[in-house]
């Protein structure tokens, strides 16, 4: 834009082959009424105008849909600029070129054949009004020199766009910038609350001194090449919504959010539909990793539109952590909120992972083992057992404050965010037996009770106890016993879900990105990778099934030993306790039935019946 004789058409020329997309002279369609009464020497008013510049909008319009172009028209008044960029304001980006009176009459005049004189110059620059927000360059330069200037700043928009600097947030920040991708970055503004974050962390790391730093949404979602690709890493629940619809009106189609919070895969179903129906794209993505993994490399589980999802890809697959293999560990896992459901049952994998370490070093110390020696016998374990829980467990129990270790001063109360309880949930709509998800859960929950187990304790608890006789081997045998159940019971729901869903998951590949990058990532998982090529049921692996077949004596011999002891092991108890359940042939559920069918006639087959048919038995008349 500018006035006539600055130069435009020619630069748009240049431009235009420079970046490879099309241009139009906006003087190209004035209609024949316009054209006539400039050639008479008569300015044209507003209400000549506005037919054009509808026009011209429309053209926009219409590129937009396969492409983008470069659009020459002088559009000196805010108002014209309002028309020409009406519904696409998000699309649009303003060149502004600027010269003085002199150079551009000068130029006015020797141009041939054009119905602009020089004469109504001057009614150009009395009715320019000056742009906000547009580029703004000097035409005094070489025409070479203003395309180049041009373009650097066309291409100071930022690839990506990270909405919410929790810790999390700030760390995939810092991820992205490090790995040399130019991103934006936004945080909310909230008087004396919530004040310049965005712009106070990106002075406190140098690494994202080529960051874009908001507090503003429009200005932020603007900043970003199209099509848009924006993380959300705010809260689950209500706040995804308030932010979606907060940042709809200033996005476009085929804009990409993606969704990196730990959201529950239903809403995450939903709000894809209804962005679908917006031409927006949304990725449900799993997160793991923690405040370091984010930052040095986490486990991704995106999910969604395939589609979509190339479009991020190179993102998400440079900062995600890699493989033994130097793949990363972010991979399309499937439709809809898959992603998200994957994410919610590596939580619930994890509640038992912790609970189970937990309960062993409960186990370890009622033997009569300071948190040092504790410390030293998880250390051992590291060669067979080898996880990132079991890591940072040592850690724990070997970090003291002053003189006395830190572990022994923490209340002993368990929070949670909600998956575990998602997790539990959804195993019972998909009819699943997730009983260790479940009791690492409730045993969360029992802890929170500490005013009521105090009191109870001091009516309840015995003193008359037998002695622990387990050896360090024993502990660890029945550990690794109940984390492959553990881990049974995990990927039987992820692939049940995946049935149920129609999801089409490869749980070789879910195994695969948790191998690294992921609270859950251990040796176990690095061995089920190739497990879930040949079987979706782990515990039918010869190898899997061989450790258990040795680790059953040991835990065996742990819990009965625990509950000899008043010692509550609830996730090492139903490890063995499920293990029984699924491993028997003939169950007592036939008496469960038999009692249905008393009560409420609910039926029930035989065993000497291979048909389909149902029995009733009068119970009381038979007696």
């Amino acid at each position: 834009m500018g006035v006539s004789g600055c130069g435009k058409s020619t630069i748009a020329k240049l431009l235009s082959d420079e970046m490879n997309i099309p241009y139009f002279d906006g003087d190209d369609f004035h209609p024949e009424q316009n054209v006539a009464k400039m050639t008479n020497g008569q300015p044209l008013n507003d209400e000549d105008r506005q037919g054009w510049l509808e026009a011209l909008n429309r053209l926009a319009k219409n590129q937009l849909k396969t492409n983008s172009c470069i659009i020459v028209c002088s559009a000196l008044k805010e108002t014209y600029r309002n028309t020409l960029s009406n519904t696409i304001e998000n699309q649009v980006k303003w060149i502004h070129l600027t010269g003085d009176f002199d150079l551009i009459s000068e130029r006015l005049n020797n141009r041939q054949g054009h119905f602009m004189t020089s004469q109504l110059l001057q009614s150009q620059f009395d009715t320019l009004e000056t742009p906000r927000n547009a580029i703004q360059v000097d035409i005094s330069s070489s025409p070479q020199d203003i395309v180049k200037h041009i373009k650097n700043d066309l291409m100071k928009t930022s690839e990506f766009g990270l909405f919410g600097l929790g810790v999390m947030g700030k760390s995939l920040c810092r991820n992205l910038a490090n790995n040399g991708f130019k991103i934006s970055m936004y945080n909310r503004h909230v008087d004396g609350v919530e004040v310049d974050v965005a712009k106070d962390f990106k002075t406190e790391y140098p690494e994202l001194k080529d960051a874009e730093a908001y507090d503003d949404i429009s200005a932020f979602v603007n900043s970003l090449q199209q099509p848009r690709r924006i993380m959300l890493m705010v809260n689950a629940g209500k706040t995804i919504d308030y932010v979606i619809e907060d940042l709809l009106p200033h996005l476009s189609k085929n804009d990409v959010l993606i969704d990196g919070g730990n959201s529950n895969y239903k809403k995450t179903k939903e709000r894809y539909e209804y962005l679908k129906s917006k031409q927006i794209h949304f990725i449900g993505t799993g997160v793991s990793g923690g405040e370091k993994g984010a930052l040095i490399g986490p486990s991704i589980m995106p999910s969604g539109d395939k589609a979509a999802y190339n479009l991020v890809k190179p993102y998400l697959e440079t900062i995600a952590a890699k493989d033994a293999n130097g793949l990363p560990c972010c991979a399309y896992v499937g439709p809809e909120g898959s992603g998200q459901f994957i994410k919610m049952v590596h939580n619930g994998i994890e509640y038992v992972e912790m609970q189970l370490l937990a309960e062993v070093t409960t186990i370890l110390e009622a033997q009569g083992l300071n948190p040092d020696e504790v410390a030293e016998t998880l250390d051992s374990w590291k060669s067979i057992a080898s996880s990132y829980l079991l890591d940072i467990t040592t850690t724990i129990f070997k970090t003291k404050e002053g003189d006395d270790w830190l572990v022994k001063k923490i209340l002993d109360k368990a929070g949670n965010k909600g998956t575990g309880n998602w997790t539990t949930i959804a195993s019972a709509e998909l009819g699943l037996p997730s009983t260790l998800i479940a009791s690492a859960l409730f045993s969360r929950y029992i802890s929170f009770f500490k005013d009521e187990r105090v009191e109870l304790n001091s009516i309840f608890k015995s003193s008359k106890v037998s002695e622990l006789n387990l050896s360090a081997n024993d502990i660890l045998e029945a550990y690794q016993f109940a984390r492959i159940i553990n881990h049974y019971q995990g990927f039987k729901l992820i692939n049940e879900a995946s049935k149920a869903y129609h999801w089409d998951l490869n749980l070789s590949e879910i195994a695969r990105i948790w191998t690294s990058g992921c609270i859950i990532k251990s040796a176990l998982m690095q061995e089920l990778v190739a497990v879930f090529k040949t079987t979706s049921n782990l515990l039918t692996g010869s190898k899997i099934s061989t450790h258990l077949k040795q680790y059953k004596p040991s835990i065996k011999q742990v819990v009965s030993q625990a509950l000899q002891n008043d010692l509550s092991t609830p996730a090492l108890s139903e490890a063995l306790q499920f293990f029984n359940g699924i491993t028997t042939a003939y169950a007592s559920a036939n008496v469960i039935q038999a009692q249905r069918d008393f009560f409420g006639a609910h039926t029930y087959k035989r065993l000497d019946d291979n048909s389909d048919k149902s029995y009733h038995t009068n119970w009381e008349q038979s007696n």
